[in-house]
């Protein structure tokens, strides 16, 4: 589903992934693991399109993204990637409902279909009484699983999640792992994660280890 062939980055003199090489098949949940500054949020960021390589490829279904021009590009993603990470990112002026439709707004896709599929997925994720309450009136792990139906809005081929449970206290955190594996289960969904939860990566299907800049 998701190939990624020799892919390098640099920042500068600062040479952060030295020809990376990955393969996910649908409906994995896979970890990167890896100490602080190895390079996992880098190599994320790009297989997610947020970021370019210098070279390399990268192969979504048969799709090279690599080649793909910038607006095509954001369509793309929008359309098949959805992203969770450490910090929420949910903007604090729309309810958990809005925050939630607003990659299907993006979308262009129809209000009504688009807010029954938000409230489908809030009451699957335990947020049935929360639509209508803004990120401030949430808890922490109410925020990420408000964060987690806006990454599946769009029914995503992958998302990837960048430190999903770093700003989580360990039960929320222990919650947050468990209801991607129920996904998983579920709806066949597929995942890449970068962690330094050994609980939650222990929960993958395999286990990638970086270290400066390359899987080891």
């Amino acid at each position: 589903m998701l190939v990624a062939q020799n892919i390098i980055k640099s920042y500068g003199d600062l040479k952060v992934l030295k020809g990376v090489g990955l393969e996910i098949g649908h409906g994995e949940v896979v970890s990167i693991v890896g100490s602080s500054g190895a390079g996992k949020s880098s190599l994320l960021h790009i297989l997610g399109t947020l970021d370019v390589p210098d070279s390399g490829e990268i192969i979504f279904d048969g799709v090279a993204v690599h080649k793909m021009k910038s607006k095509t590009l954001a369509r793309f993603r929008n359309d098949h990637i959805g992203f969770v990470f450490q910090f929420h990112h949910l903007l604090p002026e729309f309810t958990a409902l809005e925050n939630v439709c607003i990659p299907g707004w993006i979308a262009g896709k129809k209000k009504k279909e688009l807010e029954h599929r938000a409230k489908e997925l809030l009451t699957l994720l335990g947020l049935k009484d929360r639509t209508e309450n803004k990120p401030g009136a949430l808890s922490g792990g109410e925020q990420q699983r408000v964060a987690v139906a806006r990454a599946l809005i769009n029914n995503p081929r992958i998302v990837f999640a960048d430190e999903p449970t770093g700003n989580l206290d360990s039960a929320n955190a222990r919650e947050l792992h468990h209801l991607f594996m129920r996904l998983r289960e579920e709806f066949n969904q597929t995942f890449l994660i970068v962690t330094h939860n050994e609980e939650l990566a222990g929960m993958s299907d395999r286990i990638l280890h970086m270290k400066d800049g390359l899987m080891v």
